[in-house]
């Protein structure tokens, strides 16, 4: 185990963030670059080698914790990279932007600041990455069975990869013109560098899966076709359509859904444009979503020169501290400040808009609120509280209702969907297509990278038990498991 007095003798540091004045003028990831090598032995010291270790427990992927927490309290960062990457294709991935479930199932947790997991994660396989050990797995032969993988956000790229090392001939079917999904698109430069998802693609190339880009099944090429072309298929296109605010005014330009907001601005990043078609540049900008996403739109506004940015939450504010229906190890809703909300804005709770308001020439000018209160397990606007802010740019970020079923995808592969809307399957991960898999959002709806990746690997094994009749794929999750729930 690593030091047995670690967690008594060193106190909890996290990864350093630049100064939010030199942060705020470019897109780079906010962390000082090498800011936790000099620390992370400490940290990782910091794991007390619980008798059960629930952090195998928070997290959907079964990550080894107490083991790569002690080869990196040794420096052994040969060996720790070996072992983070027995369950995880992407541990730099989920090092930069998984909340870290596993951290608040951290034994240390109940009573002190729990350990670094997520920073100790991020050093191994950064460390690995610098050293030259993260080479190409290329299998050692072939089926001579293929697969095709909708998607390429991080449930169709561990799919993939493990397919393909599996000895299967892959191809991965991307509608957009890059390799990515949500993770090219989706999250911005300053919470994750593509340089990181572009190694990884090229590692894949040379272990053989191929990529297709600009096509989209259903549209581009139709599901029969894909179907007759290959043994298997992955669905793994996501959740991405986007849930949507009905309410007057919405028609108004200036408006836009988070996904038509950021992608944009990471084109600029990809060098596609000099300044993006919608930017926050002095304007006052309203973001309305209190998760994740809406928080990646209150970081890129900072950076575009936004005059004011606001943020709306229907929600009350979270607590501080647990909540008792929410008690340790589960996963906790607290209120958390990111990275972004650090750089400025305002943060207003309890709140919906009741309609926008435009000038003349019809562009977005007001946002009007209401404060909004639980009565009898309802959420109702208080009356006199009405009022309206300036939003000359909103953000629409409140989540997505499921997979796009208006390019053809789920009706040309006749796939049922479950209660909740998305595409139902079993627990090998098979919809009720023969030979037709489904992982990551698509399967289960909006949910965190580290269950798309985790999904992913589960997928593959059945897919190669579905060619092969049987598989030594690990497989961390099933379907209908209910144990981890984030």
């Amino acid at each position: 185990m690593a030091d047995p007095k670690g967690f008594l003798t060193t106190g909890r540091e996290v990864a350093q963030s630049r100064p939010v004045e030199e942060r705020v003028r470019d897109f780079k990831e906010v962390y000082v670059p090498g800011s936790l090598l000099p620390i992370i032995s400490k940290q990782a010291s910091r794991c007390m080698d619980c008798g059960i270790p629930f952090c195998h427990n928070g997290c959907p992927l079964g990550n080894l914790i107490p083991e790569w927490n002690d080869y990196a309290y040794r420096e052994d960062w040969q060996a720790a990279g070996e072992r983070l990457h027995a369950t995880n294709n992407f541990p730099e991935f989920t090092g930069r932007l998984c909340p870290a479930p596993c951290e608040s199932a951290c034994v240390l947790g109940i009573n002190q600041p729990a350990v670094t997991i997520k920073n100790v994660e991020v050093s191994i396989i950064d460390k690995a990455w610098e050293t030259g050990s993260v080479l190409p797995q290329a299998p050692e032969r072939l089926s001579g069975k293929t697969v095709a993988v909708i998607g390429s956000g991080p449930a169709g790229l561990a799919a993939a990869q493990q397919l393909t090392r599996a000895g299967h001939t892959v191809a991965v079917y991307e509608r957009a013109d890059r390799v990515g999904g949500l993770l090219r698109y989706g999250i911005p430069e300053f919470k994750m560098e593509k340089r990181h998802i572009n190694r990884r693609i090229e590692q894949m190339r040379a272990e053989g899966t191929k990529f297709r880009t600009g096509v989209e099944i259903g549209r581009d090429l139709p599901a029969d076709a894909l179907r007759r072309r290959y043994d298997a298929v992955v669905v793994a296109a996501g959740a991405t359509t986007a849930r949507d605010l009905p309410v007057p005014g919405r028609e108004l330009k200036g408006i836009h859904q988070a996904m038509e907001y950021l992608p944009l601005s990471n084109k600029v990043q990809e060098g596609d444009y000099v300044t993006p078609p919608i930017t926050a540049e002095g304007k006052h900008v309203v973001v309305i979503g209190g998760g994740d996403t809406g928080a990646d739109c209150v970081g890129t506004a900072h950076r575009q020169g936004a005059a004011s940015v606001t943020q709306l939450e229907i929600m009350p504010r979270p607590g501080e501290e647990r909540n008792a229906n929410q008690p340790w190890p589960t996963f906790p809703m607290l209120y958390k400040v990111t990275s972004a909300h650090e750089e400025g804005g305002e943060r207003v709770y309890s709140v919906s808009t009741t309609h926008f308001e435009g000038d003349e020439e019809g562009n977005v000018q007001w946002l009007h609120l209401a404060e909004v209160e639980f009565k009898d397990g309802k959420l109702e606007q208080k009356p006199g509280t009405e009022r309206k802010i300036p939003a000359q740019l909103v953000t629409l970020a409140m989540g997505f209702t499921g997979t796009d079923q208006e390019n053809g995808l789920v009706s040309q592969f006749g796939l049922e969907l479950d209660a909740r809307g998305n595409i139902a399957r079993d627990d090998h991960y098979e919809t009720n297509v023969a030979g037709v898999f489904v992982a990551g959002d698509a399967g289960r709806g909006q949910s965190l990278i580290v269950w798309a990746i985790a999904e992913g690997r589960s997928a593959a094994r059945g897919v190669d038990r579905f060619l092969t009749g049987a598989s030594s794929l690990h497989a961390p999750i099933r379907p209908t498991d209910r144990s981890l729930t984030v």
